[in-house]
């Protein structure tokens, strides 16, 4: 969704190194299906036991804008402490399916996500693990039902997003099954028309901010034109490299955590119902 114990958040999944672009052979992706949609097949990672779908509504414009949520430390704030929940999980992975001391299994960790930008991909390149055992003991591990609840508060202001004007899908650095629970945990899973994620069954990992994690989700979401795009994430990178690619995007920085010196994006948030003044043009009786 990754490494913690380095002054980053949960959210930065990132890859640091290029990426080839992505086809249609290796798009991990899951969109719901809704009533008076139209659903056509589209790809299914070997490990994944479901089938992806990309849903369109009938009728609906390709130039249509889409807003993009980011999920971790972003639809639930920074003060969960799940990334600090995270960061044992993934230390004790390390200690016990390689063998190492704990301090060395703390070391390799960072090593890796320094050299790789993703702690697993490391652990794919140099110790053939299975990413989605990886992914069974470290997200799927935390207990997520003791710490995230639904949050009222986030869910009007979804329902208040006018979706004749703008299409709402999410953009996560996590695997398919953290993001899925996040959103049902939050009470908001059947307000989002799709998810993209980053998929751990497909070799190399592309992830937020490389560009092809957001060309990604543009394909994913039916959306032609980097114009038509607008995002919020906690992210200063991912921000920023969303700004750079054309996207129009608000970094989500909470009222505790220190203001960037440079502004990572066109805008800049303390709270998520700021949305409704940096993109007015989305909510209803605007």
């Amino acid at each position: 969704m990754s490494l913690y114990r380095l002054p980053i958040s949960l959210a930065v999944r990132s890859a640091i190194k290029p990426r080839p672009s992505f086809s249609n052979k290796n798009i991990g992706f899951l969109s719901q299906a809704f009533p008076g949609t139209a659903t056509r097949a589209f790809h299914r990672s070997p490990a994944s036991s479901f089938l992806t779908k990309m849903t369109v509504p009938n009728g609906t414009n390709p130039g249509k804008p889409v807003l993009f949520f980011d999920i971790d430390n972003c639809l639930y704030p920074r003060s969960s402490k799940v990334q600090d929940l995270m960061a044992e999980l993934i230390d004790k992975y390390f200690e016990e399916h390689l063998n190492l001391p704990w301090d060395d299994a703390v070391k390799l960790h960072q090593e890796y996500y320094k050299n790789y930008g993703l702690a697993i991909e490391g652990l794919v390149r140099h110790h053939q693990i299975d990413p989605l055992e990886y992914n069974t003991k470290v997200d799927d591990a935390l207990p997520l039902e003791g710490i995230i609840k639904p949050n009222p508060e986030l869910r009007q202001l979804l329902e208040d997003i006018d979706r004749s004007k703008v299409r709402v899908w999410l953009l996560t650095n996590a695997y398919v099954t953290h993001g899925k629970r996040v959103v049902k945990l939050l009470g908001i899973d059947d307000l989002f028309e799709g998810l993209t994620f980053c998929d751990y069954a497909e070799m190399p990992l592309v992830c937020k901010p490389h560009p092809d994690m957001y060309r990604k989700a543009m394909k994913h979401a039916g959306v032609e034109r980097v114009e038509d795009c607008y995002f919020v994430d906690d992210s200063f990178a991912n921000c920023a490299a969303a700004k750079k690619l054309g996207w129009t995007a608000a970094h989500l920085v909470e009222e505790d955590v220190p203001q960037p010196e440079v502004q990572a994006s066109q805008y800049q948030i303390r709270h998520l119902r700021e949305l409704r003044q940096v993109y007015p043009q989305f909510f209803k009786n605007s």
